[in-house]
């Protein structure tokens, strides 16, 4: 008797199933919600690769650029080497050379005492003044 209730119940819920659930027209709108979250979900990968795509082109686009000047630079910087001028204070700077009539004046490293005393100046002018003195050293200055 109870499985005679629960087949007759079973039947009944595959009847109303197939009749107020399983139409056309739900079918047919399940598949395309289903459909359409399938073509969403593409789009949007589709989106973000072509993103982070674009965004190492311009990496890469910036990198180029920035090389390209580095290699203009280093090209200008090889023609200055192999100019006369460059090698005369290369000459100059590194082995003391000198034209004809110049008189070279070799200067001693500065002592200790001078050393102090420039550093005694710049702690001098770097002294913490007050907020109001600042004032009216910018108001009235």
């Amino acid at each position: 008797m109870l499985m005679d209730k629960i087949k007759t119940q079973l039947r009944r819920l595959g009847y109303f199933t197939k009749k107020d659930f399983l139409t056309v027209h739900n079918v047919a709108t399940v598949g395309a919600i289903i459909l359409g979250l399938v073509f969403s979900y593409n789009a949007i990968t589709a989106t973000t690769r072509n993103w982070q795509l674009e965004q190492k082109l311009k990496e890469r686009t910036l990198e180029s650029a920035k090389l390209g000047i580095e290699v203009e630079t280093l090209e200008l910087q090889k023609q200055y080497f192999n100019t006369d001028e460059y090698l005369e204070i290369m000459a100059r700077k590194k082995q003391n050379k000198m034209l004809p009539g110049e008189t070279m004046v070799i200067l001693p490293n500065n002592s200790e005492k001078a050393k102090e005393k420039y550093n005694n100046i710049d702690s001098e002018t770097t002294q913490k003044r007050s907020n109001f003195e600042e004032w009216l050293d910018f108001l009235f200055s």
